[in-house]
């Protein structure tokens, strides 16, 4: 399918520099971009691509400034990178609406209810009293317990698991692998060094529009619910434990841990292997650096973290460059001493 250069000026609301009629029908990186590609330009580090690139049609920032001869069309928008992903969205949009109707095998329950335009993939499972909304996708081999509820347009990849209860919200993207409101942790020791199961009877709440990478984990609550607040965004590999709330619009990258009855504010930002203790708060918008162990709350709103245990970002910075200093003062020190103890002796 070919689109011009007009069609997609009007989908981001952008203006056009060149043949508003140039076609594409492919995406591509700018630097390997040949003509019928769309690429797009965002990174200052890849500029000089601009002049080579035999794209048909580039995405730029409306503030680039043009210091050669373009081959292609220019569509420029306030923000490339946004405008980009954005066409992208749209059109896996449209991918996967072709995408409809009930595969076998598959085992849907009788009293399970299913919107319009559902896909249903081969081996999927839907337990009793499942509801799914219109235009979701379940891919093959994933399993949606009891009385799962699953919000209009979410797509559940393959071999993802919902258990009983759950609820997923509209707009989600579910990744392959992932496990949805399998038990916390929960084990209570006993005098003889054993330790009693907590039953786990609640649940997990994925609010509207959550990304869920692949194998990630989301405990159930022991009672009420373990929440993910709208907007949120999870990486591969994230485990997240029992009756733990992520407030909206909170990323997390791969295996990030976060223990239970945890309070994540909204817009916080939390790195690659970072490990958060259970029973306590981080404020709003606070950045937690990769492999930071947080064991306390953070209660400054904004505030930046790092190391184990993380500690304020920008002192821990400081800390470090003295820290590397050290042979050298000590250097300095030794010849100190050996100087007054010269003139110590020279006095004498």
């Amino acid at each position: 399918m070919t689109f011009t250069a007009a069609q997609i000026a009007s989908l981001i609301n952008g203006k056009i520099e060149g043949n508003a009629d140039a076609g594409v029908h492919s995406f591509n990186k700018i630097e390997e971009a040949k003509e019928g590609d769309l690429a797009f330009l965002a990174n200052p580090k890849y500029e000089d691509y601009l002049y080579t690139t035999q794209a048909s049609i580039i995405i730029i920032n409306e503030s680039q400034e043009i210091k050669g001869q373009v081959a292609g069309t220019l569509i420029k928008v306030p923000d490339a990178y946004s405008a980009f992903a954005a066409l992208l969205a749209q059109y896996q949009e449209m991918v996967s609406q072709q995408l409809t109707g009930i595969q076998q095998p598959s085992y849907i329950a009788a009293s399970a209810k299913l919107g319009t335009n559902v896909y249903v993939g081969a081996f999927v499972y839907i337990g009793e009293h499942a509801e799914i909304g219109d235009n979701v996708k379940l891919h093959p081999h994933s399993f949606v317990g009891d009385k799962v509820h699953i919000g209009d347009h979410s797509v559940i990849h393959p071999s993802v698991n919902i258990y009983h209860h759950c609820q997923v919200g509209k707009h989600v993207t579910i990744h392959a692998g992932a496990v949805i409101g399998s038990d916390g942790f929960g084990f209570a020791p006993q005098q003889d060094g054993s330790y009693t199961k907590v039953p786990q009877i609640g649940n997990v709440v994925i609010e509207d529009n959550v990304e869920i990478g692949a194998n990630s984990t989301i405990d159930r609550a022991t009672i009420g619910s373990t929440i993910i607040r709208k907007g949120s965004k999870l990486d591969n590999l994230v485990h997240i434990a029992h009756n733990t709330e992520i407030g909206q619009h909170t990323v997390i990258a791969a295996q990030a841990g976060i223990s239970g009855s945890t309070k994540i504010g909204k817009n916080v930002m939390i790195g690659g292997q970072a490990g958060i203790v259970g029973h306590i708060t981080i404020a709003d918008g606070a950045r937690i650096n990769a492999q930071s162990g947080v064991s306390k709350s953070i209660k400054q709103p904004n505030a930046a973290v790092t190391g184990s245990p993380a500690y304020d970002y920008t002192s821990t910075l400081r800390s470090q460059a003295i820290s590397r200093k050290l042979p050298d003062f000590e250097k300095r020190i030794h010849q100190l001493e050996l100087l007054l103890k010269q003139l110590m002796t020279e006095k004498v």
